[in-house]
């Protein structure tokens, strides 16, 4: 029987146990380094930020790591914290682990109010210049047809899928016209240390970690979260991905880092158990696909059909929009792999079976 979420989070240790930042404060959780809590108006209901104590062309101040969505209050809050938590220093450098919204959304207001250059992945900036100015995968005309290709088709949600095309632009109207790109490997100097990026895939499309070993500290960005497991999704952008498997080999990417790094995650609470953590999410997703492949033992199964094996509770539109994209993801694993066969049947919805 697998552990619930509370048996397995009892594996992790959490040094800084129930503290939080205050809305507007900052909370220091290694030298130069603080953390920053948001509100989010989302079942997911809070992010994780953060800022680096920096020193850039002889001119001390701070990079922030992050930036919540495009929201009065958020904008509100960065002002509390520009007023009591900066030490009188500037904004030098605005760092963006991945182009969801709740991470780039305040990033061209940021580097405006500052001056302040933005570093961010190529492919994440592009992705996230194009949704602010159409759609990405959360709404409109493409991502309908996709969830329809897949089985959620009937005519309500198809229709309030179509009217959520200005999800992502709404929450980020825009971004910097120009960036400095992060690679795989890339070494930043903040604040005196060294920072090395890694890249992740399978969640976004090039997230970026930091790993700093003076200080011990990784910011895992949505890479490795400590009580839900990271959303890993097929969107209509690339249709056929094969998200799950890019996500799973990146979760090795960390394993080389010490076991007591303590991992600074977008959401819950900063922790350390690095290798446990991932051992858990890779056995998360691999009890998932045994649950995915005996579905479509048993019969025909659309990633519709595989929500309830996926997710056994009520979903709203927004959340099954999200269930969608893993359930596909985690059919399109096993049908790389060879282990499910792919058919579109006349309805135009594809349904997969054991391979046999």
């Amino acid at each position: 029987m697998t552990p619930d979420r509370e048996a397995l989070e009892r594996r992790l240790h959490y040094p800084l146990e129930q503290q939080l930042p205050g809305i507007g404060q900052a909370l220091t959780v290694a030298p130069g380094v603080k953390w920053v809590r948001m509100a989010l108006p989302f079942a997911l209901d809070h992010i994780n930020l953060w800022l680096l104590r920096d020193r850039l062309d002889g001119r001390d101040g701070w990079t922030i790591v992050d930036c919540c969505i495009a929201h009065d209050s958020a904008r509100e809050q960065w002002e509390q914290i520009f007023a009591q938590e900066l030490d009188g220093l500037p904004v030098l450098r605005v760092l963006v682990t991945h182009m969801h919204p709740d991470h780039i959304g305040l990033a061209q207001w940021l580097c405006e109010r500052w001056q302040a250059p933005l570093l961010i992945s190529a492919t994440d900036y592009h992705m996230a210049r194009l949704g602010s100015q159409s759609t990405t995968g959360f709404g409109g005309e493409a991502a309908a047809r996709h969830f329809a290709r897949h089985g959620l088709n009937d005519p309500e949600s198809q229709q309030r899928i179509r009217a959520r095309s200005a999800y992502y632009p709404g929450l980020v109207p825009g971004v910097p016209a120009t960036f400095s790109r992060l690679l795989d490997g890339t070494h930043l100097a903040i604040g005196g240390h060294g920072w090395r990026c890694i890249a992740g895939y399978g969640h976004a499309p090039e997230h970026m970690a930091l790993y700093c070993e003076a200080l011990g500290v990784l910011i895992s960005g949505d890479m490795v979260l400590p009580r839900i497991s990271t959303n890993v999704s097929v969107y209509d952008q690339e249709p056929e991905a094969d998200a799950l498997s890019l996500f799973l080999t990146s979760l090795e990417r960390f394993l080389p880092l010490p076991e007591d790094t303590l991992v600074l995650p977008s959401h819950g609470k900063p922790f350390k158990g690095l290798h446990e953590r991932i051992r858990q999410l890779q056995e998360h997703h691999q009890e998932r696909l045994r649950e995915v492949t005996q579905a479509c033992q048993q019969q025909a199964c659309s990633a519709m059909d595989i929500i309830p094996v996926l997710f056994p509770r009520a979903l709203d539109l927004h959340q099954t929009t999200f269930a969608m994209g893993e359930a596909i993801a985690h059919l399109h694993r096993l049908w790389y792999q060879g282990h499910l066969h792919r058919e579109q049947g006349a309805d135009g919805v594809f349904r997969f079976t054991t391979a046999g």
